[in-house]
């Protein structure tokens, strides 16, 4: 397989080296060239070619910013993805429809709900038109020990308005107004909440710009944090019991999930095709 790795970022990069031992050839195009070649030189055997290459490839990964992934789905299926297209930048909605749209053969989605350096972790994947080159993808994104799992992109974008729009307003709103805590005073509910602080902060803004831009959640999160500070005893009492409850339900279906392990699928059960996506 002849593979195109578009984006030089962390991302690009876990792509350009996961998918290494079952490409034959191994190039990469960023913006930055240097940051290609630097790329290029972590990866075995790996080149640069530059971003508007016509040069055919049996696979082309697209790890690009939110904001600019439709646009290179019309790019490189117009001029470089001779076979399948793949995009991990993290958004579902709107790559898949480009891809629907533009791709000559196959393509798919995969999204990495995990930063590199804490990988292997769960990959949602919406196999958009599915053949033996994305297959070969996921199978390799399994080999490496990741839990590759098909979705919906209706369903993923949902979901990363609450997991990650949402959790990293929280994150930060905590973090801007508890300022610099004296670590002595940190209780087992402050002391994570930091930490999450921290490591929010050592990445980079812009991404966490687009990816608040791309999924609604942050005024979800201020909406709920205003109803807390503004109510009284009853009300907080009323919305303490239905946190309680949100969190209750997420462990209840964890606990089904577990029950039901092992027994045989039925139809419309957790093995059956996931309806087409649109």
């Amino acid at each position: 397989m002849k593979l195109l790795v578009v984006g030089a970022g962390e991302m690009g990069r876990w792509a350009a080296r996961t998918l290494r031992p079952v490409a034959d050839r191994v190039a990469l195009a960023d913006t930055n060239p240097q940051a290609a070649m630097d790329a290029a030189e972590a990866v075995v055997d790996g080149r640069v070619v530059p971003v508007d290459t016509d040069e055919p490839f049996d696979c082309v990964v697209l790890a690009v910013p939110i904001p600019a992934v439709a646009d290179a789905v019309a790019g490189y299926a117009a001029n470089a993805a001779d076979g399948a297209l793949v995009d991990v930048s993290g958004v579902m909605g709107a790559p898949l429809a480009a891809m629907a749209e533009h791709a000559r053969d196959e393509y798919a989605s995969f999204h990495p709900l995990f930063a590199p350096p804490r990988g292997p972790g769960r990959i949602a994947y919406v196999p958009g038109e599915a053949g033996p080159v994305v297959e070969a993808v996921a199978d390799r994104f399994r080999a490496v020990d990741n839990e590759v799992f098909e979705t919906t992109a209706a369903e993923h974008d949902d979901a990363m308005g609450k997991v990650q729009t949402g959790a990293h307003a929280a994150v930060l709103a905590y973090a801007l107004a508890a300022g610099d805590v004296d670590d002595r005073f940190h209780t087992p509910v402050s002391e994570p909440l930091a930490e999450l602080a921290r490591t929010v902060t050592e990445g980079e803004p812009r991404v966490y710009a687009d990816i608040r831009e791309a999924f609604d959640g942050a005024d979800a999160v201020a909406e709920a944090a205003r109803a807390l500070a503004a109510a009284d005893r009853e009300e907080f009492a009323a919305l303490f019991a239905a946190a309680r409850e949100a969190v209750d339900g997420d462990s209840r279906v964890a606990d089904a999930a577990d029950a039901g392990a092992g027994t045989e699928p039925t139809d419309g059960g957790p093995d059956a095709a996931p309806d087409a996506d649109d």
